[in-house]
């Protein structure tokens, strides 16, 4: 199950920039469950070799910053957190870090449909359906672990949406080695 761990270490840097995005423009991040759940889904922008070229350059610095946080700032970062991230993203060709934020989300919709085995592009469904029997599979884990595992990737498959934009594919597919290796690593890897 590495895919997986590396898909929960991909999500939620997502998931804290998107904590980050409602901040940033000065909206309140609102509680978890019911129909009060933010839209996650992703705006599309066609992604560029520079902006994808920046975005692992980025992920070193922001990790170092993001790592220093405890889950209260970084729900609710300070003007200086965000002047930080900010200051990064300008470092790494970006307007600042909304923008950084756009081009991350755009590369995390086109990772979460990759194979890892073959690196070539499926789609999300397809890659959580092959998670999903894997666990399935999976004589290790107890049957809570499965259920719990289980209906965390059929919510996954439900929020699973398709990219719409070929070049957004074809670009994290040519450097998808390289932006396996910059994102940060987790302790269970």
């Amino acid at each position: 199950m590495r895919f997986s761990r590396m898909a929960l270490c991909v999500a939620s840097g997502f998931v804290f920039a998107l904590a980050m995005t409602f901040s940033h423009t000065g909206a309140q991040a609102l509680p978890q469950g019911g129909s009060d759940q933010p839209d996650t889904t992703v705006k599309e922008i066609a992604l560029t070799a520079q902006q994808v070229e920046g975005f692992i350059a980025a992920q070193k610095p922001i990790a170092a910053i993001v790592d220093k946080l405890s889950d209260e700032q970084s729900q609710n970062p300070s003007p200086e957190v965000i002047a930080q991230l900010d200051a990064v993203a300008k470092a790494n060709k970006f307007a600042n870090y909304a923008e950084f934020q756009a081009v991350s989300d755009n590369i995390g919709l086109v990772l979460s449909g990759i194979d890892p085995q073959t690196k070539k592009y499926i789609g999300a469904d397809a890659v959580i359906k092959q998670e999903i029997a894997d666990v399935q599979a999976d004589k290790t884990m107890n049957a809570q672990q499965r259920q719990e595992a289980l209906d965390d990737l059929n919510a996954q498959l439900k929020a699973a949406q398709p990219v719409t934009i070929q070049g957004n594919i074809d670009l994290v597919v040519k450097y998808y080695d390289q932006i396996i290796a910059s994102l940060p690593k987790n302790d269970n890897q």
